[in-house]
């Protein structure tokens, strides 16, 4: 086959990913990854021209409206390569991949990704976005190189192919014990490397650290380190107050692009949002901070409200609307005015200081709340007012696929921000999503990654996915008793340990299971990033099932969780600030992990509910009859009262009946 024989056209309008339906009219011949694709490129001896990117990401955007949307680029890509789109959401295993060679190739990574390939999906030159006439430039110096210098190319391609084997056959494993001296450690290296004056960790383009800031809060309430919670405070509030948090409508953009926090990236995740309403849903229950309740429950109603799509959740709100960046977020007093006249419109500037500088282009302003008016009735009439008038500017779009970790996070957070802010109605949406999910992704026993509209994809699940829905479903068997939870859980990491354990090295997983498609590498990275390492989240399903199963599977569970963790912990010793979710569960590992069962005949019982509020995070809380559930088990109420049995690991106190001695128990600070 030759340039001129090829028929190929734009294949993009069948996908189940709305970003490459995004695509789907270019004039670029874009294919999905398939085997076909890559064939196609060996029988034209043609590179692969891989672009991955996700819907919500501005400059993915900006690059398809220069190049991607225009006829003279799309022939010269058409001419001299097979072009592949990728979701890196779907496939987030193609994502790992090239995004470590793009990472070693050029010192840093991001999206767009822009990959050329051996159509044997070695790479041998990655860049990210490219201005048009850039863009064309690098297209004509790859078909040259290619054409002319093809033995270069091949070994560009080996070397760097081999290079990645062995950056991933390399990763560390093991470390020291997990125990409370190591956690103790990693804390004080992330506490001695925050940013005192705006709160969070490193310099711009600044990530909300959800990770670290709950395993902060729980290593608070095992030792009562003040300067654990003044670091969650300090953060949480910078964060709440700027504008990376919609000051209106709740809900956090995915990064700040300065130090402050004042102007963000204005893409809305569900990850972030699930994993930050856990934190703040946590963070409110311990210390009743009314910032974090306020912000718990806005940030709550922002994923019902927004990102909400039957009974599932979708993935993300785009940064852009009508082609500009932050357009629907951003204010000058003379609009404050225009929406709510002259007297509250000066009072809002003020509140939400807006200025005629501004903060972001065009002297218009990020909203921001420095402080709480001493009017909150005010204020509240006047978020009201601006929500109205920004309902009606050009919204941003919405990436309606459903991640199935994703929406097992906001499973977990819906139902523990239900006990927190006393809303059983979280923990109702909770139960539907899960019901849904398991109906629609579990496809003959194996789960799937996302779906669009009720259809499910074709990509496998990865680790995460299996690990994040199962912990989510564990949190819904603890709120409900409702053994179809457990079982759930129980399939998916039964499954997990089938496919995706390393069988040479117990502890050590891969993210993509030992049937999927096999890429130039199988990925395995352990490092807690945007969101948990599949290989931590994994841990710490593992550590709650262990506790609440009663067969073989428990001493199963538990082996391979501690496995897991002395593993990594590693991690915790040299990169903490890359393992806050794996700090989360050595925490939770170090104290038993805490569990706790309450003998009562009501499940609206009063002890019950004190448990799961005074309970630490982490903590595995249990309520119902005598042996309703395998922590239940001889276990009955003390003298006609409902009685707490509090162990940690297999040690375990005398029965309490009263609220003040179950809070002495669990020894939780304040």
């Amino acid at each position: 086959m030759t340039p001129a024989d090829w028929s190929g056209s734009n294949t993009l309008s069948g996908a189940t990913s709305p970003y490459l339906r995004q695509h789907a009219d270019n004039p670029v011949h874009w294919q999905q990854w398939t085997p076909q694709a890559l064939a196609d490129a060996a029988a034209r001896d043609v590179p692969i021209l891989l672009s991955v990117g996700y819907a919500a990401c501005h400059w993915c955007h900006v690059m398809a409206h220069e190049s991607f949307e225009d006829e003279q680029v799309a022939a010269v890509m058409n001419d001299g390569f097979v072009n592949i789109k990728v979701d890196r959401e779907e496939r987030p295993d193609i994502d790992a991949v090239y995004m470590n060679a793009t990472v070693a190739l050029t010192g840093q990574g991001g999206w767009p990704m822009t990959c050329f390939l051996t159509p044997d999906g070695r790479p041998f030159f990655c860049g990210t976005y490219y201005p048009k006439a850039d863009f064309l430039q690098l297209l004509s110096a790859i078909t040259e190189t290619w054409r002319q210098r093809r033995g270069e190319v091949e070994d560009a391609s080996g070397h760097i192919a081999g290079e990645l084997r062995s950056m991933a056959s390399g990763l560390p494993g093991g470390g020291p014990d997990v125990v409370t001296e190591l956690c103790d450690h990693a804390v004080a290296v992330v506490l001695g490397e925050q940013d005192m004056a705006h709160g969070g960790w490193g310099n711009a383009p600044k990530f909300p650290p959800s990770a670290l800031l709950e395993a902060l809060l729980r290593h608070y309430e095992r030792t009562g380190s003040v300067a654990a919670l003044e670091a969650v405070s300090r953060t949480g509030s910078a964060m709440a107050r700027g504008g990376i948090y919609d000051q209106l409508a709740g809900g956090f953009a995915r990064y700040s692009v300065d130090n402050g926090w004042v102007v963000p990236h204005f893409e809305k995740m569900l990850y972030d949002n699930a994993l930050l309403l856990r934190v703040y849903a946590h963070w409110a229950r311990r210390t009743g901070n009314p910032l974090a309740r306020r912000v718990a429950a806005q940030t709550a109603r922002f994923l019902l409200n927004d990102l909400a799509d039957g009974d599932t959740f979708t993935s993300s709100l785009d940064a852009d609307a009508d082609g500009r960046e932050g357009s629907t977020y951003v204010w000058t007093p003379e609009q404050l005015t225009t929406a709510l006249g002259g007297d509250d419109g000066r009072w809002a500037a003020a509140a939400f200081e807006v200025t005629q500088s501004g903060t972001f282009e065009d002297g218009a302003s990020v909203l921001q709340l420095p402080a709480d008016p001493d009017d909150p009735e005010r204020l509240e009439r006047i978020r009201g007012a601006l929500s109205a008038a920004r309902g009606d500017r050009a919204q941003p779009g919405r990436d309606d696929k459903v991640v199935t970790s994703w929406n097992g996070l906001a499973i977990t957070a819906l139902a523990e921000a239900s006990v927190a802010l006393q809303q059983p109605e979280l923990a109702r949406a909770a139960l539907r999503c899960a019901t849904a999910l398991l109906d629609v992704h579990l496809v003959d026993g194996r789960l799937r990654r996302a779906s669009l509209g009720g259809v499910v994809g074709a990509s496998a699940a990865v680790l995460e996915d299996h690990a994040m829905l199962a912990t989510g479903l564990l949190a819904l068997y603890q709120l409900t008793l409702d053994a179809t939870w457990l079982t759930a859980a129980c399939g998916l990491l039964d499954s997990a340990l089938a496919h995706f354990a390393d069988t040479q090295r117990p502890g050590r997983w891969f993210d993509t299971a030992d049937d999927a498609e096999r890429l130039m590498l199988r990925p395995a990275d352990p490092l807690d990033g945007a969101t948990p390492s599949g290989a931590s989240s994994i841990a710490e399903a593992l550590l709650t099932a262990a506790h609440l199963v009663d067969d073989g599977r428990a001493e199963r569970y538990l082996r391979a969780a501690e496995e897991t963790l002395r593993q990594h912990s590693v991690l915790l010793a040299r990169a903490p600030r890359s393992a806050g979710h794996w700090l989360s569960v050595a925490e939770s590992a170090v104290r038993g992990p805490l569990q706790v069962a309450v003998a009562c005949a009501d499940p609206q019982s009063a002890l019950l509910a004190d448990a799961r509020r005074l309970a630490p995070g982490g903590a595995i809380v249990v309520g119902g009859h005598a042996d309703s559930s395998s922590l239940l088990v001889g276990r009955d109420r003390v003298a006609g009262a409902d009685a707490a049995y509090v162990c940690r690991g297999r040690v375990c106190d005398l029965p309490v009946t009263g609220s003040a001695a179950l809070a002495e128990a669990f020894g939780v600070p304040g």
